[in-house]
């Protein structure tokens, strides 16, 4: 009985981890963050790590001072109270190290932020601009925008998630690093995508920069993080990572379908009128 409960857990264990292991999206009793899909998101998940340990060994060293002061320092072990007041010793301990741990967590801390600031080398840029409640993508090496709205309830498709797949998704090139910017022309919205580690702020009147190289070819979920207004819960980013062969067979394409930058029709579009 023991051996069957045992293989019933393993296999369980097995299931869900394979789940998460390809997770693009939130996933049902998941814990931790979805699986790493860009530099960015593999550096914040190992410093997460390291300030996590940081904290379980700081909570297990002053509950076990804790017990131990009430152990060592209880009535009954001291029925004259000690006079003294001051232990210069301890007090410089207990100032040098929290000073220590702050240096150690501020240090890489300091590191990631420069790292996911911006690229120098990006090979491609992709401009977003928040609205209320959609995305509009533009670009700007290709010369086209478009419009990305969430697919209503009724007009899910299978395998589309509820409130986080688009009419259009963004399509990006993997393995090569991508300049991000942002902005917004009513209130503040954030571009957030987990897998990425991106979660940037779209400001009106100012442009935010950001950068990623996504890992691996897949298709990658998220939604905007700043409160937005009454439909903000509604206004979710679908991204699909290609090889670069394909994404080039999709900027033709794309071409053809959307409106030019400065809103003129798609090529597609002119050619007709001109027939």
């Amino acid at each position: 009985m023991r051996r069957s409960a045992l293989a019933w857990t393993a296999a369980i264990a097995v299931v869900y981890l394979a789940r998460a292991a390809f997770a693009s999206e939130p996933q049902s009793w998941a814990m931790g963050f979805q699986p790493a899909a860009s530099p960015t998101m593999e550096r914040i998940a190992s410093l997460s790590d390291f300030i996590n340990v940081i904290i379980i060994a700081i909570t297990l060293l002053v509950v076990g001072l804790l017990g131990y002061a009430c152990w060592r320092f209880s009535a009954s072990r001291n029925p004259k109270p000690a006079t003294w007041a001051h232990n210069t010793p301890l007090e410089v301990a207990w100032t040098a190290i929290p000073a220590v741990i702050l240096l150690l967590i501020a240090v890489p801390s300091f590191r990631l932020l420069y790292f996911m600031d911006r690229t120098q080398d990006a090979e491609m840029t992709l401009k977003i601009i928040g609205h209320q409640w959609y995305w509009s993508y533009e670009y700007p090496d290709h010369d086209f925008r478009f419009d990305a709205f969430m697919v209503q309830a009724e007009d899910l498709k299978p395998g589309q998630p509820r409130l986080l797949a688009t009419d259009n998704e963004v399509v990006l090139p993997a393995g090569i690093p991508i300049r991000i910017q942002m902005t917004a022309d009513d209130v503040i919205h954030a571009w957030a995508v987990p897998a990425f580690g991106v979660k940037t702020d779209a400001v009106p009147g100012r442009l935010s920069e950001t950068w990623v190289k996504i890992d691996r070819p897949g298709t990658y979920y998220g939604q905007c993080s700043e409160l937005c207004g009454v439909n903000h819960g509604f206004m979710p980013i679908q991204v699909r990572a290609v090889s670069k062969e394909e994404f080039a067979a999709w900027t033709r394409e794309a071409k053809q379908k959307f409106a030019r930058i400065d809103g003129t029709p798609p090529v597609a579009t002119i050619a007709s009128a001109k027939e």
